[in-house]
């Protein structure tokens, strides 16, 4: 059994997912994934994996515990064996920093894996199967379905403001801050040299605030009919644009990662972090822009 940690908003879960996907496909073994985090302290988002059509099976407290390090035998016990072997030979297995860790290949089963995983490299080799399962388990509204026929019949380009807690969280802030007004204007000033017509979607936890501070010369919609509550909606809209300005935010990551179109242009921050000790290298795709 592989039990993942789901933690954090939408495109952090699909991260969490994606890996532990992959190693409970390859090694034809059980997922489970471990929510509780949602119902006991973690209040910022909701757990929205739900929504898709994922193989969801949720894993109870006594599974958690007995692979997590949070079981009282454990804390005593486990924690001083496993000094002894390689982090990922271990039950309890713990991110070590933001970049692609090839040796979490190397688990097979009952292990829990605690952190974000934000790199396709997780996933990459089943790419099929994690498209499938990102799929909407249910039917889109009406108001919806029509704004996707607008994307698809025009050359749409979506743009993505990632504010909320990236501005009203001192902590959060310090880490991540927010794209510039220079970063997106001159994402779309390239996209317009490849893109004729564009038609530009836009995206955002903060509509309010990119209707009183952006304008572009170009046809826009500013998309602000689903709410947190149906933000898995947005993220379907936007992978249906056929190119994409995101923001530093894994929500956008996975919106252009999941567009179909092939000859998409991905425009992103080059700049993913606020601070410079955290090692990016591998959380873009090698096609992406970055500005």
């Amino acid at each position: 059994m592989i039990i993942v940690k789901i933690i954090g908003g939408l495109g952090n879960q699909m991260f969490q997912y994606a890996l532990g996907r992959r190693l409970a496909y390859k090694n034809d073994v059980e997922l489970k994934l471990d929510i509780s985090a949602f119902d006991d302290w973690y209040h910022l988002h909701s757990y929205g994996l739900n929504n898709f059509n994922i193989e969801e099976r949720i894993a109870t407290k006594e599974e958690i515990l007995r692979l997590s390090r949070y079981g009282r035998i454990k804390n005593i016990f486990c924690e001083v064996l496993d000094v002894f072997k390689p982090y990922y030979q271990r039950e309890y297995v713990r991110e070590k920093d933001f970049t692609f860790d090839p040796n979490i290949f190397k688990i097979t089963d009952n292990a829990y894996l605690d952190g974000y995983w934000g790199s396709e490299k997780y996933f990459l080799d089943i790419e099929s199967i994690i498209r499938k399962d990102f799929a909407l388990k249910q039917k889109s509204d009406l108001v919806n379905l029509n704004i996707a026929d607008q994307i698809i019949d025009t050359n749409s380009i979506s743009i993505h403001f990632r504010r909320g807690d990236y501005v009203t969280d001192p902590k959060t802030n310090a880490i991540h801050g927010t794209c510039s007004p220079d970063y997106y204007h001159r994402a779309i000033e390239d996209v317009c040299k490849y893109v004729s017509d564009p038609h530009f979607f836009i995206f955002s936890n903060d509509p309010g605030w990119v209707k009183e501070n952006f304008s572009i010369p170009y046809p826009m919609n500013l998309i602000m009919i689903n709410g947190p509550e149906k933000n898995y909606e947005d993220l379907h809209l936007m992978s249906l644009c056929k190119h994409h300005i995101i923001a530093n935010s894994s929500f956008s990551w996975w919106g252009a990662w999941l567009s179909s179109n092939k000859n998409k242009r991905v425009y992103t921050p080059k700049k993913w972090y606020k601070v410079d000790y955290i090692n990016q290298k591998d959380t873009f795709p090698a096609s992406w822009y970055k500005i």
